[in-house]
């Protein structure tokens, strides 16, 4: 069930490594004061939906790949693998999230670019405003997902299960005392 070589230190540093991608593509993102019809906001929202895709697609291989071994080897998995395996399978959804909120706001950035082109007066105006805010809120809701699902990975990397605790023995294990 191990991803061959890693031990269990290395599995917390792979989630760790996954939440610092995730981050990383949040933080280029462009905040709501950046947002414009411009073709670098276009190239930004290409270059991090296909890194976002990408990590999709590896949690999703990563997560089934574990989940074969598990049903194969169920005696080698080891309860921080499957917290291990669990974490990526949950990271899915949010990493989800943020790809269909891009999805949307290369939508919205698309919209934005028509109405540069279109006869000024103030029905334009208005669109493009509300353009710029459902491209704002797009980035950000994307922002708060992968937030999220880079939380969610360093909670998992950084808990430890509590290793089981042996329960007192029985009073009859106990040779009894005479008076």
């Amino acid at each position: 069930m191990r991803t061959p070589g890693l031990s269990d230190i290395d599995q917390r540093m792979l989630l760790h490594g996954i939440a610092d991608q995730l981050n990383t593509i949040a933080d280029q993102l462009p905040l709501a004061d950046q947002i414009r019809a411009d073709p670098a906001i276009g190239e930004i929202l290409d270059d991090e939906v296909r890194n976002l895709a990408r990590l999709l697609g590896y949690l999703a291989g990563e997560s089934a790949l574990r989940h074969r071994a598990a049903a194969r080897y169920p005696a080698q998995a080891t309860p921080a693998q499957r917290r291990i395996t669990l974490a990526l399978a949950r990271a899915a959804k949010p990493t989800g999230g943020a790809l269909a909120a891009l999805g949307s706001a290369v939508h919205d950035l698309g919209v934005l670019a028509d109405l540069t082109h279109q006869a000024s007066g103030p029905d334009r105006h208005r669109a493009i405003a509300a353009a710029h805010q459902h491209l704002a809120v797009h980035f950000a809701k994307a922002r708060s997902h992968l937030a999220r699902a880079a939380q969610q990975l360093r909670r998992a990397a950084d808990s430890r299960p509590t290793p089981p605790v042996a329960a007192p023995p029985s009073p009859q294990a106990n040779p009894s005392r005479t008076r």
